[in-house]
């Protein structure tokens, strides 16, 4: 069950790896799934962008692509976090960016769980979902 963060940003390091590799566990556990192979990579704007292009034929920044590998209830997949779009939003919701930066990453992992973000219901239900864990994370 790995789970791998990498930064191609060499002044960028993620705090907390291992306690934060045993707390999506703990996500995914709940949310009756377990992890298989699970990347992150910390990335910069331009880097997400050309992926967004590329495989999505998207031309827009974002904060984040989540590529899904899995199989039945077992997650697999590579999740691409923009560091710009997490710090501009950090900005923006007035939040540190480290808080910022887990809402991301278990927004992903939420992803890669079943729950979808494009129409105005599914997304009250994955702000509610990433809010509960965000708390949870929080509280430890």
């Amino acid at each position: 069950m790995p789970i791998e963060f990498h930064s191609l940003l060499p002044s960028f390091k993620l705090k907390n790896t291992k306690k934060l590799s045993e707390f999506i566990q703990l996500l995914a556990y709940t949310e009756e799934h377990e992890i298989g192979d699970l990347h992150y990579i910390i990335c910069p704007d331009d880097y997400l962008l050309n992926l967004n292009k590329q495989y999505l034929k998207h031309n827009t920044l974002t904060d984040i692509i989540t590529f899904d590998y899995s199989e039945h209830d077992e997650i697999s997949g590579d999740v691409f976090i923009s560091i710009d779009r997490v710090k501009e939003n950090a900005q923006t919701f007035k939040q540190p960016v480290d808080k910022e930066m887990n809402r991301v990453i278990f927004h992903g992992l939420l992803h890669l769980c079943g729950y979808k973000d494009k129409k105005p219901a599914h997304q009250k239900i994955m702000r509610s979902k990433e809010d509960f864990y965000l708390n949870l994370w929080e509280s430890r």
